[in-house]
């Protein structure tokens, strides 16, 4: 069972164990401040195990056996932590795994002069990804009211749960155009559909770039042609891809991982995009709540050879979102097209992973990986970010209190700005708490510091007073490019984090934009 084995397989099986006595060091039982089983940290524990692990698993079903083998409750049921050494980093993205083919072509969508991003001539802007086998299909999309005619033409499609092709667009959002938008998201995949010889339900549409503009079918049409016949399964053409889908990106954000399940290699390959307008809040319909522990957009493709049911599909990719690209902030806007699509083709011959496969925590811990590789990519090519910061919000009631903390923090402008500056301000910090709609109680509250991966904490404040640290030791730490921000509120136990970016001049430089210069205009 590929190095990992199940434990509690069913609800008669729990209640015998969790009545038992035994020592805590042995074995222990908990459940902490729990909003929803689907909404364990489950990233963690591709580093984590053990007694480690335990404290820091908060909002998580969890327990620990007297092998040390600490489990989280999913979906199914109870699975191991997963070593981070069952799957490994390899070169390339979606052309990664078996079966899939990729190409990125110039077809001129965002002409020249007529944007951010248009000063870059013969950058790809349009790409192809295709699976040799039909392949299974799941999907997280933007729960924005005002949403894009592709992410309306792909919420009905992932449903068949089956999908061959993906064809994308940069330059063009293809958002807010009406009836016009919607027949030109649906040509889009006819025209792929033709090209590729496949069915046009079996192809998913997805666009980038400025809203309520037209999309130019003609330079469309031209493009996607141009794509089809360069159609490859190189690293190389991969990449041509990922460059296609990038606005205003200023680097390629491509993740893959090997590992094993059912004696055979599989491979989970991704790429996105995003820099700005990055506050993603997506669920598998599109319509809120979006998912849960829980935004230029962001855009992600992942494929896999690994074979896995459309349902289970989705449940893993519900888990992997909500702890990745739901967990991200740049500028707290939520855009009209976020996207992720994975495609699965079980190429790599395996049995079918079911709800109940015992190597699905491996593909989960995988998928993880991957997404949150990804969406930490998206942060820190943020649009003029300079610092990196996590947010880690304890002590709270409940799950959404942690949550709601977190995200208020993580997209105050002065909060942001103070970041950008280096300055520890636990003032402003306080004061966004104070305006969320978590309870915080002003003497209670607990704000530190510290470096990534540091068990160091540096507190400026405690119980609501400030301490005795220097400023100079805080400045250290907030002057670095990455930190760690925590805040407890000691009201609770329920805990969330956020990836968050401070905010700089360049941000806004390069968002105003000047009437008198349509080349300075942003999407």
């Amino acid at each position: 069972m590929s190095g990992v084995s199940r434990f509690w397989k069913t609800s008669s099986e729990r209640k015998k164990r969790t009545t038992r006595k035994s020592k805590p060091e042995q074995f222990s039982w908990g459940r902490r401040s729990v909003l929803t089983p689907t909404r364990p940290l489950l990233h963690k524990c591709v580093e984590e195990r053990g007694n480690e692990s335990r404290e820091k698993l908060r909002g998580a079903h969890f327990a620990l056996n007297c092998k040390g083998t600490l489990t989280l409750r999913l979906i199914s049921g109870f699975y191991p932590l997963v070593k981070k050494s069952l799957f490994h980093s390899i070169a390339g993205s979606v052309t990664a795994p078996a079966g899939f083919l990729a190409a990125g072509v110039f077809c001129d969508i965002k002409r020249l002069g007529t944007g951010k991003g248009s000063h870059k001539p013969l950058k790809r802007d349009l790409a192809l990804l295709v699976s040799q086998s039909p392949a299974s299909v799941a999907g997280a999309f933007t729960t924005n009211q005002v949403c894009a005619a592709p992410v309306k033409w792909c919420v009905e499609r992932v449903q068949r749960g089956m999908a061959r092709a993906v064809v994308v667009n940069s330059g063009n959002a293809n958002a807010c155009t009406g009836e016009r938008g919607r027949l030109d998201a649906e040509k889009m995949a006819a025209l792929a559909a033709a090209a590729l010889n496949i069915a046009a339900e079996e192809v998913l549409v997805a666009s980038t770039g400025r809203i309520g503009v037209p999309m130019p079918m003609e330079q469309v049409e031209k493009g996607i042609a141009q794509a089809a016949a360069l159609l490859d399964g190189s690293l190389e053409s991969g990449s041509h891809a990922e460059e296609a889908i990038m606005t205003s990106d200023t680097r390629a954000k491509e993740v893959a991982v090997e590992f094993q399940l059912g004696g055979k290699t599989v491979r989970i390959g991704g790429m996105c995009k995003g820099a700005g307008m990055i506050q993603p809040g997506m669920s598998p319909s599109g319509a809120p709540p979006a998912l849960r522990p829980l935004h230029a957009t962001m855009l992600c493709f992942l494929t896999t050879d690994a074979a896995v049911e459309a349902k289970v599909l989705q449940a893993a990719l519900n888990e992997a979102v909500a702890q990745s690209f739901n967990r991200i902030t740049v500028d707290g806007d939520m855009s009209t097209n976020d996207t992720v699509l994975v495609l699965a083709n079980g190429r790599a011959g395996h049995r079918p992973l079911t709800a109940r496969a015992p190597e699905l925590p491996v593909f989960q811990a995988a998928l993880n990986h991957v997404t949150l590789e990804l969406a930490r990519k998206i942060v820190l090519d943020g649009e003029g970010v300079s610092r990196f910061v996590t947010v880690r919000v304890s002590g709270a009631r409940n799950f959404a209190e942690a949550d709601t903390a977190a995200r208020v923090v993580a997209n105050s402008s002065l909060v942001k700005t103070s970041w950008c500056g280096g300055d520890p301000n636990w003032g402003r910090i306080l004061c966004a708490l104070g305006y969320s709609s978590a309870q915080v109680v002003e003497g209670k509250v607990d704000v530190g510091y510290s470096l990534p991966g540091s068990r160091k904490i540096l507190y400026s404040l405690r119980k609501g007073r400030p301490t005795s640290v220097a400023f100079k030791a805080l400045c250290e730490i907030s002057t670095a490019s990455a930190f760690d921000l925590h805040i407890n509120l000691n009201v609770g136990r329920a805990s969330a984090l956020i990836y968050a970016a401070d905010l700089t001049e360049a941000y806004v430089d390069f968002n105003k934009g000047d009437v008198n210069d349509p080349t300075t205009l942003g999407g």
